[in-house]
């Protein structure tokens, strides 16, 4: 966490950003790629998308991590395209028929995958 006016402020924005990034190292530390391949990749996805502005961790940031981590892990063989698009679909799904406030699940048999 960083500190603003003595408060605490959170090093996210959004839930999903933490969790991308966690899953991201998760996925490094169990050895599935190495962290300069990943950066190298990253920076590309940035470069496409025109993110050379001062980036700020925000939506666009993490949409660019997104896009970099799922075909990192198809180009590995570790998620299949189709797998990650059912999930996705899925998630979509589950969040749009959450009442607002509430967790969202993704229910057994959700994914066709």
């Amino acid at each position: 966490m960083t500190w603003c006016g003595g408060r605490p402020e959170p090093a996210f924005e959004a839930p999903w950003h933490a969790q991308l990034f966690a899953i991201t190292v998760a996925l490094n530390e169990a050895g599935h790629f190495d962290w300069p391949d990943w950066a190298e990749r990253f920076g590309a996805t940035l470069k496409a998308h025109g993110l050379a502005k001062e980036l700020d961790g925000g939506e666009d940031y993490f949409n660019a991590w997104l896009e970099t981590l799922e075909g990192f892990l198809q180009d590995l063989g570790v998620a299949e395209a189709a797998v990650l698009r059912d999930l996705k679909e899925g998630w979509t799904r589950a969040y749009l028929n959450t009442p607002h406030g509430a967790p969202v699940h993704l229910a057994a048999g959700e994914v066709a995958g």
